[in-house]
């Protein structure tokens, strides 16, 4: 058995490789079809024009269906191991509707290009980045909480590191944006694709994109962290038969259950 098949840690390693491989194989196109510039473009203008943004789009669609099912996942896992501890409960609550919320935005961002609807594309930028970085700084909450009876304490920090570089990349964003939009008024930055070094404030969308990419890796790194954990873990669907047909129904105490594993096969 292969290391990805043990447990169920196929979905975090494949949001990591898949959201990877989107973020590389768009910004590899765009830049073949000189949509952008080599030097560090923002991952959003890598999805903004035709053929890169089918691309980009239908890849990060995926990505978000996958952190949905990894995310759930954990909140499961995480509720299995403390079904007593009434505060770890509520922040493991807390993280799944973070995560999802943060899903959601990732759906935003990959079906709404920042050329063409850039209100909603911020709105799903903020809900994608700011709510996944609060879901790791839960989860990193959840793992100080739980350590060492639960797991070490090297998890921990781990975390810790990976949500530290999340932060510093999100406010490297955020004031090097503020700081470029604030000094190019008149200038329609959401569809300036290309960018020309001696141009002013290029030195501060090379920080502001340099972030975003920081930002992106940082979140998607914390998934790696995941897949020990998910390797001790697996899930079942429990299937209650209401009648022997579509038709008719069984009385209560004879009502049959099948129980499978939540997938097929040996993942």
């Amino acid at each position: 058995m292969w290391w990805f098949q043990e447990g169920l840690c196929f979905f975090p390693s494949a949001l990591v490789v898949w959201s990877a491989a989107t973020f590389i194989f768009s910004y590899v196109t765009a830049v073949l079809v000189k949509d952008v510039d080599l030097l560090v473009p923002y991952i959003s203008d890598t999805g903004s024009l035709a053929p890169e943004r089918c691309l980009f789009g239908v890849m990060l669609t995926v990505s978000a269906f996958l952190g949905v099912i990894t995310m759930f996942v954990r909140y499961k896992q995480v509720e299995a191991l403390n079904p007593l501890e009434v505060t770890i409960t509520k922040w493991n609550k807390a993280g799944l509707a973070l995560g999802m919320i943060s899903c959601f935005g990732l759906c935003i961002v990959a079906n709404f290009q920042k050329t063409v609807f850039i209100h909603v594309h911020v709105l799903g930028a903020v809900l994608s980045f700011g709510f996944g970085v609060s879901y790791t700084g839960i989860q990193t909450i959840l793992s100080y909480k739980m350590q060492p009876h639960i797991h070490g304490k090297r998890i921990f920090w781990v975390r810790l590191w990976v949500l530290l570089w999340c932060g510093f990349s999100v406010v490297s964003m955020f004031f090097s944006s503020v700081i470029l939009y604030s000094e190019s008024r008149g200038i329609e930055l959401s569809k300036k694709l290309h960018w020309d070094p001696q141009e002013k404030g290029y030195t501060l969308h090379i920080i502001s994109t340099a972030s975003e990419w920081s930002l992106a890796f940082s979140f998607i790194t914390f998934f790696l962290t995941y897949i020990r954990d998910f390797q001790k873990i697996s899930m079942q669907v429990q299937v209650h038969l209401q009648g022997p047909d579509l038709h008719s129904s069984w009385p209560d105490s004879r009502r049959r259950n099948e129980k499978s594993p939540l997938l097929a096969g040996s993942l």
